[in-house]
């Protein structure tokens, strides 16, 4: 009796473990189901999703780092951004003119059949010459210290690409900031009358604000002073009257910010 029990618990062993060789069969096979299934998951997401966010992420950090290295009196400007440039706008261009045969047959209207031309127009009367007067002489400007943060630089800088075309003068781009104390020199030394007297004749100033994180201005900085990163402010630059550049001191440094300094890169660059 004893042997017979013996043998049916040897049996019931032998039949739990074979019971647990298919649970643990299945567990394997539902764990490499669910490791099937992740990496499918992450084959879909898009290849370049997280280099472009690890680009991002160090520009990000690169920025902020040049932002906190800053010296006094230079501002960060960030590169261009070649997904989103903005077309800098110039001095609109006259209308082209109509063709010959346009003009010809504008506001002519056709005569009817069998109508006799008209009398022939008259010749006009000569036209009498102004009397000779004095020349007349241009009030000076007064130079206005500070950066309007309102004012749209490129239009400022149209009207005066205009205005050098007319009278041949240099257009003085000057960029800073109203918190910027080398700025702030530059303009006490631009108000002086000998300098002042300089810039008037030879010049027509623009002053472009780019201390309040203007990207219009910042745009425009960079058409005439290429690259970005820190610029050490006021950064001047001449334009010819054709809009050239003559000089950088982004790229020259500043002259030294003091009537004998600034008078003679005006005198330079007139």
């Amino acid at each position: 009796m004893s042997s017979r029990a013996h043998r049916s618990a040897r049996h019931g062993r032998r039949s739990r473990r074979g019971l647990r060789i298919p649970v643990i069969a299945a567990g394997v096979a539902t764990v490499a189901a669910l490791g099937a299934a992740w990496a499918g998951t992450q084959a879909l997401r898009s290849p370049g999703s997280a280099s472009a966010s690890a680009s991002a992420t160090a520009s990000a950090s690169v920025e902020a780092q040049s932002r906190t290295e800053l010296a006094p009196g230079t501002v960060f400007v960030p590169p261009a951004d070649p997904s989103s440039a903005l077309a800098t706008p110039s001095a609109s261009a006259p209308a082209p003119a109509p063709p010959a045969e346009a003009r010809g047959s504008a506001g002519a209207s056709p005569s009817p059949a069998g109508s006799k031309p008209g009398p022939a127009a008259a010749a006009p009367a000569a036209k009498r010459e102004p009397a000779a007067s004095a020349p007349k002489t241009t009030a000076k400007a007064a130079f206005a210290p500070g950066y309007d943060s309102a004012a749209d630089g490129q239009q400022a800088l149209d009207a005066a690409l205009r205005a050098a075309a007319a009278d041949g003068k240099q257009v003085l781009l000057d960029f800073g900031a109203n918190w910027c104390g080398n700025c702030k020199a530059a303009d006490k030394v631009f108000g002086q009358p000998a300098t002042n007297a300089l810039l008037n004749d030879s010049y027509h100033l623009v002053k472009i604000d780019i201390g309040s994180q203007n990207s219009a201005n910042f745009s425009i900085l960079r058409k005439y002073s290429s690259g970005g990163g820190s610029y050490k402010m006021p950064v001047l630059i001449v334009l010819s009257p054709p809009g050239t550049v003559r000089t950088d001191t982004h790229q020259s440094g500043n002259p030294a910010l003091t009537a004998d300094g600034l008078g003679s890169f005006l005198r330079q660059w007139s």
